[in-house]
């Protein structure tokens, strides 16, 4: 029994020493993978799922991610565009048991875990949006324990969203320059794109709809339907 005790204890730090229980490294900021020696990943679907208090984003503006599903411990979150793996924003202050984690430069990148108390659904991460991105998701590393984690657990895609100011609801000007500065298109995916960026802020531009062009342009996009009840 006298060796019983710190066998266990020594067992207990050679445990968690292959794993990181005060966080992920920053050499995890890319790939998003736990440096768990000898432990591989849940093939299974996520029982996890990332949500956000809105569909569209302003820079500067918080929005609320929140981790839903079975309590974890261990916690790896950033976000992110389709074509880059850098971490986007910046993380607010982190709710307890939780902290910041520095990725490519950027010390508000991502939030990991601190310990490895019980996290939940009622744990609530801040993020600012960066000016540079028109959409984005969020992605999460997220461990019920140290042999048990789930890889790519993300959001629904947010959008840059329309403005709200003093005078109303204005088109985000970034979608309005894409527009005034957008090569003309020269085959019909770029017909599409030219549309459904018009589209998107048509409610910005008087009778659209009576467009003649718009109508036959509208008309010709086949599977995709145009809704001029602006």
């Amino acid at each position: 029994m006298e060796l019983l005790l710190p066998t266990l204890v020594l067992f207990h730090l050679l445990y968690f020493a292959n794993g990181y229980p005060t966080g992920a490294p920053t050499s995890a900021c890319e790939d998003m993978v736990p440096r768990h020696t000898g432990v591989q990943p849940q093939p299974s679907p996520p029982p996890y799922t990332v949500l956000t208090n809105t569909r569209t984003f302003q820079p500067g503006e918080p929005v609320t991610v929140t981790i839903v599903g079975p309590v974890y411990r261990g916690v790896l979150l950033e976000a992110r565009t389709t074509y880059s793996s850098t971490a986007l924003g910046s993380w607010q202050l982190p709710p307890p048991d939780t902290k910041l984690l520095e990725c490519k430069g950027n010390p508000r990148g991502a939030i990991t875990h601190s310990n490895i108390n019980i996290k939940g659904n009622t744990t609530a991460y801040s993020w600012i949006p960066p000016t540079s991105a028109s959409s984005l998701y969020f992605k999460a590393t997220v461990a019920q324990q140290r042999t048990i984690f789930w890889l790519n657990v993300r959001s629904a895609t947010l959008t840059r969203g329309d403005k709200l100011s003093g005078e109303g609801v204005e088109p985000d000007r970034s979608k309005v320059q894409a527009i005034l500065y957008m090569p003309p298109p020269t085959d019909k995916k770029g017909v599409l794109r030219a549309m459904g960026v018009v589209h998107f802020l048509g409610k910005f531009i008087p009778n659209l709809c009576e467009n003649g062009l718009y109508k036959r342009s509208a008309a010709q996009r086949q599977s995709v339907e145009v809704d001029c009840q602006i």
